[in-house]
Formats: structure tokens, C-alpha cells, sequence
């Protein structure tokens, strides 16, 4: 359980962050709504991108893995669908480049939480 609410806090902090670098994203500031947007994030990312990714692996084999950004950008406009105004993405590359940034904060944070990376 400690881990899920880790997992949960990392997702915020992530999602801050590149709300923070990016004004193509915009987050309620509110510390409830950043958690619940981060709680939906997880879930959407367990549930829904392995079969994404299942469906779309000859596009990870032809660019090298790199199609998992666009994979990402995705979820991220999903979740933004999904929660209404807690998240507002502008546009597709607005949350290609916040899946960028997400990706990093997430891994940084998990090598120094985990001491073992796990993708978001």
C-alpha cells in the first residue's frame, strides 16, 4: 500500500513539473485535484497502455523504442478527457513534450525512492 500512495505522489509530481515547465498543460492547483488527476493517470497507464503497446509493438521495434512517447502523449491527452478541468492539455504536442518531461521526473524520482526505475 505505501508504494501504491508512492507511486501516486511520484504521478503528481511528475505531472506538476511538467505543468510547471509547459504552458501547454494546465493543472488545478488545488493538492486534491492533483492527486485524484494522478491516481486516474496511474490507473489509465496500468490498464490501457499494455494493450496500446501490445497493439502498437512493431512501432516500438521500427523507432527504437521512441514510439512509447507518443504512447505516452496519448494517455496523458486521455486522462486529460477523462478529468475534465483538474487537467487541460492544448494540443497533441503540448503532451508529446509533457510525456517527455513526465518520463524523466518519474524516473529520476524512482531511482531515488525505489533504487530501481519503473516506468509511469
Amino acid at each position: 500500500m505505501r508504494e501504491f500512495l508512492l507511486r501516486i505522489v511520484i504521478n503528481a509530481a511528475a505531472l506538476w513539473g511538467a505543468g510547471a515547465f509547459l504552458n501547454g498543460i494546465h493543472l488545478s492547483q488545488n493538492v486534491q485535484s492533483l492527486l485524484f488527476v494522478a491516481l486516474i493517470f496511474g490507473l489509465i497507464n496500468a490498464l490501457v497502455r499494455p494493450i496500446i503497446a501490445f497493439l502498437t509493438c512493431p512501432f516500438y521495434i521500427l523507432t527504437l523504442g521512441l514510439f512509447k512517447f507518443i504512447v505516452n502523449a496519448l494517455m496523458l491527452v486521455l486522462v486529460s478527457e477523462l478529468v475534465g478541468e483538474s487537467l487541460r492539455v492544448d494540443s497533441f504536442w503540448w503532451a508529446l513534450g509533457a510525456s517527455i518531461i513526465i518520463s524523466l521526473i518519474t524516473t529520476i524520482l524512482s531511482v531515488l525512492l525505489f533504487e530501481e526505475p519503473k516506468q509511469s
